[in-house]
């Protein structure tokens, strides 16, 4: 071989393959595949990166300080055990690199984020998977696979792309099974969504072991996936481990000031839980009403199951939506191919999609009927 070639295991990743954002040929086009907000960012996040525009040409205050102070003083937490991110999926990559090496295992759940196998792969571990229970991840199947070599334990809660959620008490029976060596990482980026009262993100939980981290995102109901920023809340062990690999500059300028406006801005928050907690039901009503099964969900999306007769399979809505302008998620990476998810839009997009879905199960019975 005469070129450089990558470390055993690279090549075994697949890529992460984002959902489409459009649908040629269509007019109007709404994209409910990626779960962004349809309120959009806070007005302060745009105009506080309008402000700072000027300021393009110097470097980021390197630690995120004025945004670790902002969460710290949002939701009450030490902002010296809190990381800034590109993303949450960042804040995993550091996780994994740090805390897995080669032969040591990554344990996730049947339907957890692909992001997990992803980076247990790329720090030369093995993946791990855990089998779920209707679509819910099992506290009991996933202790049951913990051995000397899992160094990491990745549990989304709520978990994307199946809606399904954790409540507190199971969440922290699995931290108590896990032995001291292994970090529990809490992946809770639709936290916000969640109104249950029996659900609890993990803050407590953090702050009751030694071994547990909770990631978060401003992507969702944040509305700033566009500039990529996420955070991490840990023990000060932790997180000084993760700033000793992470890059230097790894929050822009922008994503922080975005991000210290959008989390202050706690009446547009409360918008975006207002709004999905009125059409999330609705649509899980209409569209169960035209005979479609949709998965019980806590976040800001609906995995939606189709038959598989010909003619009327997911992949066959997909195309019927898509013709349409309206752009759902294949999840078939997930194991789930009967399936599509779809994001809670904004109305004139959720009654188009229902109306959409309508036709689209009268068109088969009828060609079915024949």
């Amino acid at each position: 071989m005469t070129r450089p070639i990558p470390r055993p295991g690279v090549l075994d990743i697949d890529a992460y393959v984002p959902g489409k954002a459009g649908a040629p040929g269509a007019g109007r086009v709404f994209k409910l595949s990626a779960n962004e907000t349809p309120l959009g960012p806070s007005p302060a996040a745009v105009q506080a990166l309008r402000d700072m525009a000027h300021q393009i040409a110097i470097y980021p205050e390197g630690s995120s300080a004025a945004l670790r102070e902002a969460v710290g003083a949002r939701y009450g937490l030490d902002p010296a055990r809190i990381i800034m991110g590109a993303g949450s999926d960042n804040i995993l990559e550091l996780l994994a690199l740090a805390y897995i090496g080669p032969g040591d295992e990554g344990l996730y759940s049947q339907y957890g984020f692909l992001e997990y196998k992803i980076v247990t792969l790329a720090a030369g571990g093995v993946p791990v998977v855990a089998p779920e229970t209707d679509y819910t991840a099992n506290v009991d199947a996933i202790l049951e696979r913990v051995t000397q070599k899992t160094k990491i334990v990745f549990l989304a809660n709520p978990n994307n792309p199946t809606g399904s959620y954790l409540p507190a008490a199971e969440v922290e029976r699995l931290a108590k099974g896990l032995p001291a060596r292994t970090l529990l990482v809490l992946d809770a980026a639709y936290a916000e969504y969640v109104t249950r009262a029996d659900y609890e993100a993990g803050i407590a939980l953090v702050d009751a072991h030694e071994n547990v981290v909770m990631t978060r995102t401003f992507s969702k109901i944040y509305g700033l996936a566009g500039v990529r920023l996420g955070w991490g809340y840990g023990p000060a062990h932790v997180i000084d481990s993760l700033n000793r690999i992470r890059s230097p500059f790894n929050v822009s300028s922008a994503a922080s000031i975005a991000g210290v406006a959008a989390v202050q801005d706690t009446a547009h928050v409360a918008a975006a839980v207002a709004h999905n907690q009125k059409w999330l039901p609705w649509l899980t009503r209409e569209i169960s009403s035209l005979g479609l099964e949709v998965l019980p969900s806590v976040g800001n999306f609906i995995a939606i199951r189709f038959p598989q007769t010909p003619g009327r399979t997911a992949a066959d809505a997909d195309r019927f939506l898509t013709a349409r302008g309206l752009v759902l998620r294949a999840i078939g990476a997930y194991g789930m191919g009967e399936f599509l998810r779809l994001t809670i839009g904004s109305q004139e997009a959720n009654e188009a999609v229902v109306a959409a879905l309508g036709d689209f199960m009268s068109d088969r019975k009828a060609a079915a009927n024949g």
